[in-house]
């Protein structure tokens, strides 16, 4: 159960915008649109900052690299550590 709270103040003609578009969707009400929405959001905005992407020959690379290395030195070590701790994935 929801236990936050979010107040906002908008303009009347998005609103009207809001409860119609929630009304086509089929949603209970414009709260639920709106988390809906905040919630899709969040989501894609979180992915794109905290995800990267290479090209296939920079990967073939990257793996390449760590195939052929031995055991982690002590700056690694450190570095995934801080990861862990910070909650890092």
């Amino acid at each position: 159960m929801a236990t936050a709270r979010l107040d906002i103040r908008l303009d009347e003609e998005i609103k009207a915008k809001a409860e119609k578009a929630s009304a086509l969707l089929g949603l209970k009400s414009l709260t639920e649109y709106v988390v809906r929405l905040i919630n899709e959001d969040a989501t894609h905005v979180i992915e794109k900052h905290e995800s990267i992407t290479v090209r296939d020959s920079v990967f073939d690379e990257f793996i390449a690299a760590c195939d052929k290395a031995k055991a982690p030195n002590r700056a690694l070590l450190d570095a995934a550590k801080f990861a862990e701790e910070s909650g890092i994935e």
